[in-house]
């Protein structure tokens, strides 16, 4: 295995959006079986330290690549796109109301104790998001970094959205 190998190549996947999550799982499996700390019990010192070299390299390789949003930041960090999420938080004007209306809803949904609407809430967010992710994929293979770019950054709004939904629904379990 080289340490210089990128996340795909790690689990030898073609350096693509689109990826199977089953086969993303079997291959860390098939590499965890080779690289797991426990096979180099017995070994020296220095065959333990690479093994869990290794066994975090992987765990960090796959908790990229399965995730969507981390998956296509990491694709454009490997294009050499950064996406400047800490410096450029420029966004559409259109865009941000859309955030306001949804944040609004949310904490109306939220304060009024309508996990109904919370409900609907998540399950639209979440149908758009998956769009934007198939777009993603669109624009990632057609090598249009700089839309992607932008849309990733949309994405992690969304998904903060959606998670500030999630975190609105568990309280009302409680």
């Amino acid at each position: 295995m080289d340490f210089n190998s990128d996340h795909f190549a790690l689990f030898n996947l073609p350096r693509q959006f689109k990826i199977d999550a089953a086969d993303l799982d079997s291959r860390y499996r098939d590499v965890q079986v080779q690289v797991h700390p426990d096979r180099f019990a017995s070994s020296g010192e220095a065959d333990k330290r690479l093994s869990m070299q290794w066994a975090t390299r992987a765990n960090e390789a796959y908790q990229t690549l399965k995730k969507p949003l981390e998956r296509a930041k990491y694709l454009l960090h490997l294009a050499g796109h950064d996406i400047q999420a800490e410096t450029n938080t420029a966004m559409a004007p259109e865009f941000l109301m859309e955030q306001m209306e949804w944040r609004e809803a949310v904490m109306d949904a939220r304060q009024g104790g309508d996990h109904h609407e919370l409900e609907h809430l998540h399950n639209r967010l979440r149908g758009d998001i998956n769009a934007h992710y198939d777009e993603i994929g669109q624009l990632l293979d057609a090598s249009d970094y700089a839309e992607a770019t932008d849309l990733v950054r949309r994405l992690m709004f969304l998904e903060k959205l959606l998670y500030e939904i999630d975190d609105a629904l568990a309280s009302l379990e409680d």
